[in-house]
């Protein structure tokens, strides 16, 4: 079960204007479940995409990237579930465009103006020929109140759908935002391993996006991990819709671009933060904090190792205080001049390390305390400037090891 997750609430999530989504069962890999989706996208809305940084991509990101660097305006995303088009080679490729072309050619635009996503099992050839049975069903199917549906349709190994929605105020209007997404394994960033996709109707410079992007990313799908495996697949994207009527944005920096971000961050979050608390086998979310560096990009690398230890996140999940495992992970993150006499390390509110060695007054029964909690913070001092980051990951468990040795079957 989800760590503390509560059930989704389709009533809470806003339409947002100029977007309508389909689905539709097609049979990829399961009969009679929801693996088909499309995004319908009114004329005029502006998109733009954050990707993996797996050398050995999907199909389907390849043909993302080329689609958006060819510029045409984009007018509908295909999300197939239960075979992710990776490891396909020169006929995935082809099945990607394919599919592409289909459904251009049910919507009479260029296959360029749709963006095709695929996640699942990688190494078996997508099902071409169903993927395209199954388009017309997904156009007849689309409304745009279908977010929570959407979010049904591209889950794997998920037990649950990820959506969120908030509704902020830009240039005197209401500005809604709704995003979903998938994943639950093989999460490690860059991207994260993941399918996002967040739509806002905000008026909104289109030269804006590509940063906002990849600024959103960088504070939420880039800021989790599972297991430490970078995807193939990995797509996060960013849709705008410029219905909502306010004021053009034109810079980040002001009120409204800020108002923007924070709502629109809020939502990549909630949806990261998703995504860890429905981990494979999790029983755990942990917020892992480092302070005290001297850049934030020290900070992320000891709070990755932390968090992407093995011996760590079993010792979390026995609740077993053996924190000597988080010391060792701080040690090899990679500082070549790290003083380990100025660490400190809490657990929640319990102080057990100060200036690099076991505090006297540290009981170890106040840190299975700690552990035995389902929401942790680790919070690690280096003593070496006034740098931070924060990384959020999950424990390991028996139930992780199943999922993944049965994954196929």
């Amino acid at each position: 079960m989800p760590v503390n997750l509560p059930p989704l609430d389709s009533a809470q999530l806003k339409p947002i204007a100029g977007v309508r989504i389909g689905i539709a069962q097609a049979g990829v890999r399961k009969a009679n479940r929801k693996d088909l989706t499309v995004f319908l996208l009114d004329e005029g809305a502006s998109v733009t995409g954050v990707f993996t940084r797996n050398r050995f991509c999907a199909a389907p990101v390849q043909v993302c990237r080329e689609h958006l660097v060819a510029g045409s305006a984009v007018r509908a995303l295909v999300i197939n579930t239960g075979n992710a088009n990776a490891g396909t080679g020169a006929p995935g490729l082809a099945h990607a465009r394919q599919t592409c072309e289909a459904l251009a050619s049910l919507l009479h635009c260029m296959p360029a103006q749709v963006l095709p996503f695929s996640t699942g099992v990688i190494m078996e050839p997508l099902p071409l020929d169903r993927i395209v049975a199954g388009l017309p069903a997904a156009l007849t199917d689309a409304q745009a109140d279908h977010w929570a549906e959407a979010a049904e349709g591209i889950m794997t190994t998920d037990t649950v759908p990820k959506a969120a929605s908030v509704q902020v105020q830009a240039g005197g209007q209401t500005v809604s935002i709704t995003g979903i997404s998938k994943g639950a394994g093989m999460i490690r960033p860059n991207m994260a391993t993941m399918l996002g996709f967040v739509a806002t109707d905000a008026c909104i410079a289109q030269a804006l996006l590509p940063a906002l992007a990849k600024q959103l990313a960088d504070g939420s799908f880039n800021r989790i991990t599972i297991d430490g495996d970078t995807s193939t697949n990995d797509s996060f994207i960013l849709i705008a819709t410029h219905k909502a009527g306010n004021a053009q944005i034109t810079s980040l920096d002001s009120a409204d671009g800020q108002a923007l971000v924070q709502g629109l961050m809020q939502v990549a979050r909630q949806l990261a933060h998703a995504i860890v608390r429905d981990g494979e086998g999790a029983t755990k979310f942990i917020t892992v904090q480092v302070e005290g560096g001297r850049t934030t990009e020290e900070c992320r690398l000891v709070a990755y190792a932390i968090a992407h230890s093995p011996l760590v996140k079993t010792a979390f999940f026995a609740s077993d205080p053996n924190l000597g495992r988080i010391l060792a992970a701080v040690g090899y993150a990679g500082i070549d001049d790290l003083d380990q006499g100025l660490i400190e390390l809490h657990l929640d509110d319990v102080h057990v390390v100060s200036q690099g060695g076991r505090r006297a007054e540290y009981r170890e029964e106040d840190g299975q305390r700690v552990m035995k909690g389902s929401e942790i913070t680790v919070r690690v001092g280096l003593g070496r400037g006034t740098a931070s980051d924060t990384v959020w990951t999950c424990d390991l468990s028996h139930d992780y090891v199943t999922i993944n040795a049965d994954y196929r079957s």
